[in-house]
């Protein structure tokens, strides 16, 4: 008969000794598939953003830092949205991190992060967190994210994609491969004590292709329209959808495929998790819905 002092078989009790990852942007693309993850391999996932998580956190709110790390031992760090200087959030944060025990750090950063302009902080982060020995880090370094054809960011507008690429290619990857590529290094910390990943999909795609595989998946033709840098990045200036700041990050970031110097498939994905990235085609499939015409109200 079991001994009914015996706490270790209930649920609230093992929940509470296994080791919490604080997933910031955890409502995100990323994030979001990165807390299932966790759950399904048998960690606490903690979710963090300004609303709709299990915590609330901001960065421009220094007091939300310590509740969200309260118990957590790993961090999947997410730096602030359409923001080009954050270093010295981010070094707060770190620092509270450290004193509150957390042993891993896993960064979110960008495909080239070592060629950024200065106006931008991603190396900057990067550099801080390898000049701390508080805790190991991995940095996840992504090529451009296929979300981007399925969400606000490149909607078809008139069937067609608008972004300036010069026609160069970018070897385009699933959110879900980035996660999981996060999710290992967060799993097993010691296994992937500072790797630097730069998680890519298995083709390097024009536009112009991509468009051409979203068309023969929705049954209709789908085109790139290769317009000017400046004129698209002035464009969404111009009309709010992001800081006048951030233009030197649309710069940076369209600059590099126009220049040919996109990301290239690589095997980090099938190295780290197992598994091929997922192909383009495969990934238009499983979101066709997105590029369906909705009816006008």
């Amino acid at each position: 008969m079991p001994d009914q002092n015996d706490t270790t078989r209930n649920p609230e009790t093992i929940a509470a000794t296994l080791p919490t990852a604080l997933v910031l942007g955890g409502t995100g693309r990323t994030g979001a598939l990165i807390a299932q993850g966790l759950a399904e391999r048998g960690l606490r996932a903690r979710t963090a953003s300004r609303s709709g998580a299990d915590v609330k956190f901001d960065w421009d709110d220094v007091t939300t830092y310590s509740p969200a790390l309260a118990g957590a031992d790993r961090v999947y760090l997410v730096t602030p949205v359409m923001r080009t200087k954050f270093v010295h959030q981010v070094a707060e944060f770190l620092d509270l991190a450290a004193a509150s025990g957390v042993r891993h750090v896993t960064y979110l950063s960008a495909y080239g992060s070592d060629r950024a302009p200065a106006e931008v902080d991603i190396r900057a982060v990067e550099l801080e967190l390898a000049g701390r020995s508080a805790f190991s880090h991995s940095i996840l370094r992504p090529a451009w994210v296929m979300q981007n054809f399925s969400d606000q960011h490149l909607p078809l507008i008139g069937d067609a994609f608008m972004v300036p690429t010069g026609g160069e290619k970018e070897a385009f990857v699933d959110a879900q491969d980035i996660a999981a590529v996060a999710i290992e290094t967060l799993v097993n910390p010691d296994a992937h004590a500072g790797a630097q990943y730069a998680p890519t999909g298995p083709q390097a795609l024009t536009v112009a292709e991509v468009a051409e595989i979203v068309g023969s998946i929705i049954g209709r033709p789908v085109v790139h329209h290769d317009i000017d840098p400046n004129a698209w990045i002035n464009g969404a200036v111009e009309a709010g959808f992001v800081p006048a700041d951030y233009a030197v990050m649309l710069h940076w970031l369209t600059g590099t495929i126009i220049s040919g110097n996109g990301a290239r498939p690589n095997g980090d994905v099938e190295m780290v998790t197992g598994r091929p990235a997922t192909s383009f085609r495969d990934f238009a499939k499983r979101n066709a819905g997105a590029w369906v015409p909705q009816p006008v109200a």
